[in-house]
């Protein structure tokens, strides 16, 4: 139904001629931008009900509970079911450091909240099938908790801002109890208020995704970051890492490479780059990390997720 409407406006409406570059290119953005925003508000609905579970105060008081490990595991888990964008990190790693969660224990979660998306892990289950989606999840859980379990091997609390541990914001608020028509009502409101801040990104990726589909030439990307280049996956990373986008963002560009040959390991990696390491949330961080645990934080990552790249490329070629 979705196809037949973009092969309608395309076609009929727009009077395109079938294989041109910019029909291709237009009727991947319009089947796409439908269905992806389709797809979003009911899979935003659905999570944000189990989201309302799990608001900021039960996450620290789960969390400050316990240690190494443990920690790290459950971390990276609960920042799947509780996504934070780069926006709300500074009030977020205030409230985990301040609670008395370890500081690997919060950055598996801070890596894990924007990396692994639960709307990206429903999207590319639908587009590309189980295995595809368990493979993003696994390698996007393994770069948490690693990352994670290093930054707190290196004790890098004297990295923090001094004012964070100084800010005091009282214990745990008492959670209400909240009725099913609370939750819906409270899905229905953030659903509202995520489309209102991710359509532009959203319809951004989906821009970029057409035009890699119409008008990009095969021979330029399997040049730079085909199978057979050692490189493709640090080109990829270092591509991202500009960029900003949320995860759901990046699924059209993502779909858009895999058609175009580019292997699942370097998408993964260019995917992971955008969300986990993107330049405005590395700005919104400095205010409560000190310029060496920045630096820090962003090798390690870089590097996890090149080896998550080349290990898929390795695994999958």
């Amino acid at each position: 139904m979705l196809k037949a409407l973009a092969d309608y406006i395309v076609y009929r409406l727009f009077n395109l001629a079938h294989g041109t570059r910019l029909a291709e290119a237009l009727n991947f953005f319009i089947y796409d931008s439908v269905k992806i925003f389709i797809m979003l508000a009911v899979i935003i609905f659905i999570v944000s009900v189990i989201r309302s579970f799990f608001p900021p105060e039960r996450t620290r008081a789960i969390l400050s509970r316990r240690h190494e490990y443990v920690g790290n595991i459950l971390a990276s888990l609960l920042g799947i079911v509780t996504p934070f964008c780069s926006c709300s990190a500074v009030p977020v790693f205030i409230g985990f450091v301040e609670s008395g969660v370890p500081l690997g224990v919060t950055f598996s979660f801070l890596i894990s909240s924007p990396m692994v998306n639960e709307v990206a892990l429903v999207m590319l289950w639908g587009m590309f099938g189980w295995k595809i989606a368990l493979i993003y999840i696994a390698s996007g859980l393994a770069v948490a908790i690693a990352g994670g379990l290093v930054i707190g091997r290196l004790h890098l609390e004297r990295e923090v801002e001094d004012y964070v541990y100084e800010i005091k914001l009282g214990e745990t608020a008492t959670l209400a109890t909240l009725t099913w028509q609370d939750r819906v009502n409270y899905a229905r409101g953030y659903v509202k208020e995520i489309l209102k801040r991710v359509w532009l990104f959203v319809l951004i990726g989906i821009g970029i995704g057409g035009f890699i589909h119409g008008y990009a030439p095969e021979t330029l990307l399997l040049r730079y970051a085909g199978p057979g280049n050692l490189l493709a996956v640090p080109v990829a990373v270092a591509i991202g890492v500009p960029l900003y986008s949320n995860a759901a963002g990046t699924i059209p560009i993502v779909q858009a490479l895999m058609e175009k040959g580019m292997s699942l390991g370097t998408v993964l990696a260019f995917m992971m780059s955008v969300t986990a390491l993107s330049l405005p949330e590395m700005i919104i961080l400095r205010k409560v990390l000190k310029r060496r645990l920045i630096a820090i934080f962003i090798g390690i990552i870089t590097v996890a997720i090149m080896l998550v790249g080349y290990l898929f490329n390795i695994i999958l070629g």
